[in-house]
């Protein structure tokens, strides 16, 4: 295929054409075409320049500007502003355009330091200096100029800068470590190795001599997943050699080399095709209850701003037909001389657009700026609590997003994974089964529970080697110096015939079946699965000792001889399967596959052994909370082996439908398998999970736990974390095998509780029950469940985790669903549910990047969701409903004005008013309320749970307590208009000489009447007063007076050269000529307890006669508080005297 032409390549990055992608891609290793009499085709790759940030300096400020006036708060007045540009405007456009400009500029300074801090590190990223083969030498580039094909050198401690087939290393067998860390957060090092055909290739001048091609699949996500083969070419006659590529062969952008000197690999995908990368796109958007609740009231806002416009519109044309307007012999003349009573469309919208301006103060545009710098504050409380400090691991609790700190006081229902969530993922072998007979440890020894009853030797020996060798661990090993200062390198230590080959120095003490023997110690396991390490260690305490290995063989200690086993394939683990397994060559010569995995796959496999009685120790095991495994093995004869070997080669170079043909190709030889018994793991629970899901369940959150693990081992962990009460009825509907008998349990499960409503349920359902229920009876399934106390959901796969979330989620009533997990196969019901949790365990770091927060053990959740969930939840609901009454309580004198104006369009506050109500005279006090508010302190909300049920279904956000903000607002609107209005309409005056006051000075008063009581009403709301506050609100009342005293005590028409800033010359000294009589003080006075009179007689009606549980308990700790100072003041009086 040809280089597409430049018409087309200009049509494709227009989007007019789709870009031709293969489903595969064909990298030339070396960027040097094969030897072959077909060439691949051309294939056009991404550059390895690394792109996090939004913006450019060129496009910041349209991109900006376009993504904020998606808002529709600022589009709106946006539009207003234009409106009082275009239309003889009653107000100053100045009142629109400073408050849109401000609350654009702050949230784009906060983008554009966002952004920077982006760019920073993507060029560091970018510039950082690579090594690559290039004409036979090492040539140092920068990273971003890597191309896919290049040959990439990394040396020790680097970071990987691109995805690349591992080629060599230093080390002959081909073989490196890495941390994945940057990529699942797992800090234990992994290993990776070469294909065979390149590890000899070590230095620039050999690896230019290498002719061969990468195929593979185009890029996509799954970290662990890597389809491709390797063609090498010998010369143009002969057909290449084809050799399979896998996972283990691949090194991925962000891994980190260790404990190998250097790595050479060909990149295979760059920059923004990286697995890297791909996991890096942003989550979908979520979205808090209040945040969907407040677009509801915008509209609602909206709706009433048309009302009054549209009602002010038609009674003003009314009242120009009134008598009183036609014998208006000062104005009537010269109105209809100017054609102003010509009726016409043109003139009613004006009018219209007119009104609209006047009274579009009341979408507070400035609370959006406000809820989101709050947000973003409160978020880091989170990392500085040092209560959610975890000293074991050395992490702080994470904030992921900002935008649902409120909806952490809203969960109604958890969804919690079971290992290394409740559990500590941290596995202790403790029980077998070999060949029908019971062994428990007992002081690091293994003992069988019935004395009388014994495993034989070789079957004991048979299941010990099956643990030491059926596995993905790998060994790191010290050099340790014996008495004689001589270094023994134990990895050289071996005899591949099984001959006996004692370890120099530093013995350790093992034992097989009774027998003592001797061991090497400087052994350290690597392991992805704690669960393996485990069997491995306890083998290795009982006599069989894995020593290590490569990629073509792996070698145990038995008995003190070291016997290597030639590693023939590794068929890896997957959840379709459920077992994992390995065949191997052993000294005498034989095939052996060695099979472990969950009872339901192995012992359904499994043709000879003890089956019976292992299944009912397997049963017991799980009774007691064991996380439990079954291994078998199966002799390969020669033409089984070959047969077997052919098909796997086959699905294994596929690139089309490689897992199935893998599927079957595993299914034909994992059968027949000789039983060799079980083992029984323990993984004990987190301190303080009973505590905490009691503590959830008192708060009124339904906890469901969602586990892959069989029932037996999830029910008997259920009781012990109290997720299970004994007052509970268990029910169950499990091992369904139809939809039909899945469809009848659920209906008899139903007609029970129905006929006992009042008894608490706890339903246990299996994966493949869910398969049935969720399928062909999913409202029968929400229905039970919905009912249920508690939920356990056992044998499930990751997806149906997910579903799971979404069957409570799309419920008919709508709650607040929240996950929890610590895994890769928690994230589908991480991203799900409403709020995703995750824990910083052992499974790596997935369930932590695709998280909203995320904390290291899971009883920091009960301060998470009881406290800090509990304050951000208040402190957003009280902000949103103050500022819909604040500005209720500050335009509502708009409309009362255009009934005394006759509806002339006319405003009874001064421009400067307008603008700057929302910016500085209101704004401080409810920042800080937003930031720092604690209605009920931290200690009492966590000893209270039940008071977190107070705010579930958006309480505090309802729509009796958001009419009741908006009647308040109202009402202070009537107070603040007409008791001034009492006060001026008999012509008073303020001053001594008797001169009248006009609008500005009635508009003034209105105004400051209106600023001294909207702060004041704050101060009734606040219950947690510090400095800060104090600070606050202090600045906001007094800086007040002081700024409008600097506007209206200069004439800035004559220093500003002209130019008619808000028409200031009326204004002038307006502000201190009227707070210079002590009329205005009192009328201030009487106002403000008018204005707080029915607020007064409300909430105290409601403290006296019906108290809320949050009221009770302020009341107890103040009195708590009070007695105990009380008895330290009687003590302190006591010691004077």
């Amino acid at each position: 295929m040809d280089r597409p032409s430049f018409m087309r390549n200009f049509t494709d990055t227009l989007g007019c054409t789709q870009p031709e992608v293969p489903d595969s891609r064909t990298v030339c290793v070396g960027n040097r075409k094969p030897p072959a009499a077909d060439p691949p085709p051309y294939q056009a790759f991404c550059n390895n320049r690394v792109i996090s940030y939004k913006y450019t300096k060129w496009s910041f400020l349209p991109k900006n500007l376009f993504e904020q006036f998606q808002r529709i708060a600022n589009f709106y007045f946006l539009c207003v502003a234009v409106l009082q540009l275009a239309i003889d405007s009653p107000v100053s456009p100045i009142t629109s355009i400073l408050p849109l400009v401000f609350v654009i500029s702050v949230t784009a300074v906060k983008q554009a330091y966002e952004d920077w801090l982006r760019h920073k590190a993507d060029n560091e990223v970018n510039g950082r200096k690579t090594s690559v083969v290039r004409n036979g030498r090492i040539q140092e580039i920068k990273s971003h100029q890597i191309m896919v094909g290049d040959i990439v050198r990394v040396e020790i401690e680097q970071e990987l800068p691109c995805d690349m087939v591992l080629l060599s290393t230093e080390s002959e067998d081909g073989e490196c470590y890495v941390t994945t860390a940057n990529l699942d957060g797992e800090t234990n090092l992994k290993l990776f190795r070469s294909l065979p055909d390149t590890t000899v290739l070590q230095d620039a001048e050999s690896l230019e001599s290498l002719e061969a091609v990468v195929e593979c699949e185009q890029p996509q996500a799954d970290l662990y997943k890597f389809v491709g083969r390797m063609k090498f070419y010998k010369s143009r006659e002969k057909e290449p050699e084809v050799k399979s590529l896998a996972a283990e062969n691949v090194l991925l952008r962000g891994c980190r080399l260790k404990n190998t000197p250097y790595v050479f690999g060909v990149a295979v995908y760059t920059g923004k095709e990286t697995k890297m990368a791909l996991n890096s796109k942003q989550k979908g958007q979520k979205f808090s209850s209040i945040e969907k609740s407040m677009n509801y009231y915008l509209i609602v806002m909206l709706i009433w701003l048309l009302f009054q416009t549209s009602l002010s519109t038609g009674l003003k044309y009314w009242s120009d037909k009134q008598s009183n307007a036609v014998n208006a012999w000062y104005y009537r003349p010269v109105a209809e001389f100017k054609g102003d009573y010509n009726i016409n469309f043109g003139l009613i919208f004006t009018d219209f657009l007119s009104f609209l301006v006047l009274f579009n103060y009341i979408i507070p545009i400035s609370m959006y700026v406000t809820i989101e710098m709050q947000k973003f504050i409160g978020s880091k409380y989170i990392a500085w609590d040092l209560e959610m400090y975890d000293e074991d691991y050395d992490e702080p609790a994470i904030a992921n997003t900002s935008d649902l700190n409120e909806e952490l006081g809203q969960v109604e229902y958890m969804f919690t994974d079971k290992t290394g969530t409740l559990t500590e993922n941290d596995m202790q072998f403790r029980q077998c089964s070999i060949a029908g007979v019971r062994y428990k440890e007992v002081d690091g020894k293994l003992e069988p529970v019935n004395p009388e009853l014994h495993a034989q030797e070789e079957s004991f020996k048979n299941f010990l080697l099956a643990m030491a060798l059926c596995h993905t661990v790998h060994v790191h090993k010290e050099k340790t110096s014996n008495s004689n200062g001589n270094v023994a390198d134990r990895e050289n230590n071996y005899n591949s015939s099984g001959e006996q080959a004692r370890a120099a120095t530093n013995k350790d003490t093992t034992q097989l079946n009774g027998h003592v023997i001797d061991e090497p110690e400087e052994l350290d396991y690597q392991a992805s699965s704690p669960d393996e390490k485990a069997l491995v260690e306890a083998a290795r305490r009982y006599g069989v000792t894995f020593t290590g290995g490569t990629q073509e063989y792996l070698e145990v200690l038995v008995g003190g001889d070291r016997i290597r086993y030639q590693i023939l394939h590794v068929l890896e683990f997957d959840p379709t399967r459920k077992c994992m397994s390995i065949i191997l060559q052993t000294p005498g010569g034989d095939t052996l596959l060695i099979c472990k995995g969950a009872e339901s796959t192995i012992l359904e496999r499994s043709t000879s052994g003890d089956k019976d009685m292992t299944l009912q120790h397997v049963n017991e095991y799980a009774m007691e909370g064991l996380r439990t495994l079954c291994f078998g093995h199966r002799k390969l004869s020669s033409d089984e082996y070959d047969s077997f070997n052919k098909q796997l080669h086959d699905a294994s170079t596929a690139l089309d439908d490689r897992d199935g043909k893998l599927a079957v190709a595993f299914g034909n030889v994992e059968a027949n398998l000789h039983l060799l018994g079980a083992t029984g793991v323990e993984d004990r629970l987190q301190d303080g999970v009973p505590e905490t899901i009691q503590a959830l369940r008192e708060a009124g959150i339904k906890v469901w736990v969602l586990t892959g693990d069989k029932q037996e081992t999830a029910v008997n962990i259920s009781h012990s974390c109290s997720h299970f009460k004994p007052a509970m009825r268990e029910i169950t509907c499990v091992k369904q095998e139809n939809t039909e008998q899945c469809g009848n349990t659920l209906w008899r499960i139903t007609e029970q509780m129905q006929l006992d409503p009042n008894q608490q349920y706890a339903l246990t359902i299996d994966g493949m029950s869910l398969v049935y229920a969720l399928g062909d009876h999913l409202d029968t399934l929400r229905e039970i469940c919905l009912k249920c106390v508690a939920v356990l959901c056992c044998r499930m796969s990751p997806l149906q985790k997910a579903k799971v979330v979404k069957l409570v989620k799309l419920s008919p009533s709508k709650p607040s669903t929240m996950a929890i997990g610590d895994g890769a196969n928690d994230v589908s019901m991480i991203q799900e549910a409403h709020l995703g949790i995750g824990i910083m365990g052992k499974e790596g770091r997935q369930a932590v990047r695709c998280s909203d927060y995320a904390f290291a053990k899971f009883r920091f959740l009960q301060k998470m969701l009881l406290v800090h969930g509990a304050w951000y939840y208040i402190r957003i609901a009280t902000t949103v409903q103050y500022f819909m009454y604040k500005n209720l309580a500050f335009i509502t004198a708009q409309l009362y004005y255009a009934f005394l104006s006759q509806f002339s369009e006319q405003t009874v506050y001064d421009s400067f008013f307008l603008t700057f109500y929302n910016i500085t005279c209101t704004s401080l006090p409810i920042f800080i309320y937003g930031i720092m508010e604690q209605h009920i302190r931290p200690s009492v909300l966590s000893s209270n749970p039940s008071l977190y049920k107070e705010n579930a279904r958006n309480n505090a956000f309802s729509l009796r307590n958001c009419l009741y903000w908006c009647l308040l607002g109202v009402w202070h609107s009537l107070v603040f208009f007409y008791g001034n209005y009492f006060l001026f309409h008999n012509e008073a005056s303020f001053n001594r000489d008797g001169e009248m006051v006009g609008l500005i000075t009635y508009g003034t008063m209105v105004f400051t009447t209106t600023v001294l009581i909207v702060n004041f009403k704050l101060c009734l709301e606040i219950c947690y007063w510090n400095w800060i506050a104090v600070v606050g609100m202090v600045i906001s009342i007094f800086g007040y007076p002081i700024l409008t005293a600097l506007y209206g005590g200069i004439l800035w028409y004559e220093v500003l050269g002209g130019w008619e800033f808000f028409e200031v010359t009326t204004m002038y000294r307006i502000l201190m000529m009227s707070l210079s009589s002590w009329t205005s003080w009192f009328l201030l006075l009487g106002l403000t307890v008018i204005s707080f009179l029915p607020d007064y007689v409300y909430k105290m009606t409601l403290y006296y006669f019906h108290p809320s549980e949050q009221q009770k308990a302020r009341i107890a700790f103040r009195e708590t508080s009070k007695s105990k100072w009380a008895s330290a003041t009687e003590e302190s009086t006591y010691l004077r005297v």
